[in-house]
């Protein structure tokens, strides 16, 4: 898929150099926007074709691309047919994080030993040498990965994850018992040096027999509602948005200790985190050494229990009364959420009962334990 942009693009820029702004099939004649427009004199034609070749921002920029469902960015049309994957990735000091940056959306959620674990979804992932590492399963993940109907990619997990592992309709890569999915690099330590790649990725989806192509049904509903980008969410439209120039979630993720700074310049939140003895830094992707960040923020109350003295946890990820908050732009609401089934999406509603309207670009979603609580600027938030 990103080869065959490349080569759409290049072939698409040659076609600019030639003929302004027409398709690639049909370089003879550039596209009319506007039948009932009068033909401009030729000293105009340049400024002509060089509005043209700046589409609207609703419009796609070319044939054949569409919304992807996850971000609301453009991406062509068998890229957002393909099924993503999703895979578990730790967040301890001895992570060796490769790829991060790219993946659409990503969930954090507590471990055992408070340490918090990561779950990336990639969308258009046919081009990697090199993805991860990957860590265990925990089973409150594999929901989460549901409905996105990803392709779940682990490396094994305790036994509490064997109910919803062994469901005939979970397709999941266990690269443990299929070892041609992994190759072991230079990484921090032994332990955490596991990775996969596109290729080994396919290998493994044609071993079990999975489908890439989204289940029957799946893309006749929305996940996401996303703004326009001809109109972002601002939340200006909410009386009592909060302003939001740092997350600071360090009190419910005592190890990692992240947070988010606004940076207006960007329109992003940037991703910082610290492990414990450690000072303040930027979360950085290993493979091109950029920091994560992210368009919009969802952090969500959930209820969990302690399931034994080793401190193994299970998250309640079907609920309809549970809440949260929605931070973009700068800003925040407080929200309430629900997932009535196991593809079922969560939805995210503002305190009237509407569905919020995210903005197009990646999506951070934290789980918390419910009870704790977060710090926005100077205001500490948790549920209501």
């Amino acid at each position: 898929m990103k080869k065959l942009q490349v080569l759409f693009l290049i072939a698409l820029s040659s076609s600019f150099l030639l003929f302004g702004c027409g398709k690639k099939e049909e370089a003879t004649s550039a596209p009319i926007t506007n039948p009932t427009q009068e033909a401009q004199p030729a000293e105009d034609t340049a400024v002509a074709d060089e509005e043209i070749a700046t589409p609207a921002p609703d419009l796609p920029p070319a044939e054949g691309m569409v919304r992807s469902r996850l971000t609301n960015e453009w991406v062509d049309e068998e890229t957002a047919n393909t099924r993503p994957i999703a895979i578990m990735v730790p967040n301890s000091k001895t992570a060796s994080q490769y790829g991060l940056s790219d993946a659409d959306i990503l969930y954090e959620c507590n471990v055992e030993g408070s340490m918090t674990r990561l779950m990336a979804i990639w969308e258009d992932w046919d081009d990697y040498e090199k993805i991860g590492n990957i860590r265990s399963c925990r089973d409150y993940f594999v929901y989460w990965a549901f409905e996105w109907d990803a392709i779940y990619i682990h490396f094994g997990g305790p036994f509490y994850i064997d109910n919803v592992i062994g469901r005939e309709d979970t397709q999941n890569i266990n690269c443990i018992d299929f070892s041609k999915a992994t190759f072991r690099d230079t990484a921090k330590n032994s332990t955490d040096n596991a990775f996969t790649s596109s290729e080994r990725i396919m290998k493994a989806i044609d071993h079990y027999g999975y489908s890439t192509k989204y289940r029957n049904g799946y893309l006749e509903e929305d996940h996401f509602k996303f703004a326009p980008d001809s109109a972002p969410n601002t939340l200006e439209q909410y009386e009592d948005a909060i302003v939001a120039e740092k997350i600071d979630l360090s009190s419910a993720y005592p190890v990692t200790n992240c947070y988010f700074i606004y940076n207006p310049e960007t329109g992003l939140y940037e991703r910082f985190q610290h492990l414990s003895g450690d000072s303040d830094g930027p979360h950085i992707d290993l493979a091109n050494n950029e920091q994560l960040a992210f368009k919009n923020v969802l952090v969500q109350n959930t209820y969990f229990e302690v399931r034994d003295e080793k401190g193994y946890l299970a998250f309640q990820c079907h609920d309809t009364t549970r809440d949260g908050w929605f931070f973009t732009n700068g800003k925040g609401i407080h929200v309430n959420w629900e997932k009535t089934a196991d593809y079922n999406a969560t939805r995210y509603f503002d305190d009237a009962g509407n569905e919020i309207n995210l903005n197009t670009g990646k999506t951070m979603i934290c789980i918390l334990e419910e009870g704790d609580t977060f710090h926005v600027d100077s205001q500490i938030l948790g549920g209501k």
